[in-house]
C-alpha cells in the first residue's frame, strides 16, 4: 500500500571493517607523504605491503576519504551549473596583514575505530586558525556553520578555497559575497595554491594524529589536546 520495498524495513546499516579501516589509514598516511600519488600507485603500495587489494578497492577508498592525486587535470566534465567556479587570485599576491586572505579546506582525520572530516580556516599573514569543525560525512553543512560563525566576529578581503563541493555551492559562497569577500578557489588538482592549509595538515597528522590512537570525536577536541590547531 506505501509502495516501499519490503527488504528496505529490515535494513541496518554496516559498518567499515577494521580491516577496511587499516587500509584507509595506510592509504592517508601515504597520501600526506606523496600527495601526487594515483590510484594504481597507491594500490602498489599497498600491495608491496602484503595486502591483496586491486585498483578499484583503492579508487572506492580514496573517493570515500576525499582524496585526488595532485597533478594538473584536463577538464573533462562539467560541474553542477548552480555551482560557480571562481578563479585563484592570490597568485603573486603580497600578503601583508592579518584578515587579508583566509583559506580553508577539508581532511581525513584518523580514528582507533573510524576516522572523522576535518574543515578548518586559517589566517594566511598570521597562520592562525580561525575556526574548525569535525563531521562524519563530507556534505557541505558543517563547512557553511563554521564558515557563519567565523563571519559572525571578523572578516577578510578574500577568502580561498578548493573546488570541492562543499565549497562552490551557493550556500557557502553566498554569505562570503554578501560581505564584499572576493572568493578565490585553486586551481584543479593544485594543492600548493593552498599551502599554508596543507602544511597545517601535515602538522596536525605528524605531531598528533600518527601518534594518537584516538577513540573518539571528543578526544580530538583542541582543549584536551593543546596545540593540535594551534596558529
Amino acid at each position: 500500500m506505501l509502495s516501499i520495498n519490503r527488504s528496505s524495513l529490515y535494513y541496518r546499516p554496516v559498518g567499515i571493517d577494521d580491516y577496511t579501516l587499516m587500509l584507509m589509514h595506510e592509504l592517508d598516511k601515504q597520501y600526506t607523504e606523496t600527495p601526487f600519488y594515483g590510484v594504481l600507485k597507491m594500490t602498489e603500495h599497498l600491495r608491496s605491503q602484503g595486502h591483496q587489494v586491486n585498483p578499484k578497492r583503492v579508487r572506492r577508498l580514496l573517493r570515500q576519504m576525499g582524496l585526488e592525486a595532485v597533478y594538473p587535470k584536463p577538464r573533462l566534465s562539467h560541474g553542477n551549473s548552480e555551482h560557480k567556479i571562481y578563479p585563484y587570485l592570490l597568485r603573486n599576491l603580497q600578503i601583508e596583514r592579518c584578515n587579508q586572505v583566509w583559506s580553508t579546506d577539508i581532511t581525513y582525520i584518523r580514528m582507533k575505530h573510524g576516522f572523522v572530516y576535518l574543515m578548518a580556516i586559517i589566517d594566511w599573514h598570521s597562520r592562525y586558525v580561525l575556526n574548525w569543525a569535525l563531521s562524519t560525512t563530507m556534505d557541505a553543512d558543517f563547512c557553511i556553520a563554521a564558515l557563519n560563525e567565523t563571519l559572525s566576529s571578523s572578516q577578510c578581503e578574500i577568502f580561498n578555497t578548493g573546488q570541492g563541493s562543499q565549497f562552490t555551492t551557493n550556500r557557502f559562497t553566498g554569505p562570503l559575497l554578501e560581505k564584499g569577500i572576493r572568493v578565490s578557489m585553486d586551481g584543479r588538482g593544485r594543492a600548493l595554491d593552498n599551502i599554508f592549509v596543507e602544511r597545517l595538515w601535515r602538522s596536525v597528522k605528524y605531531e598528533k594524529v600518527y601518534l594518537n590512537d584516538f577513540q573518539t570525536r571528543r578526544a580530538m577536541l583542541p582543549h584536551e589536546i593543546p596545540g593540535l590547531l594551534s596558529p
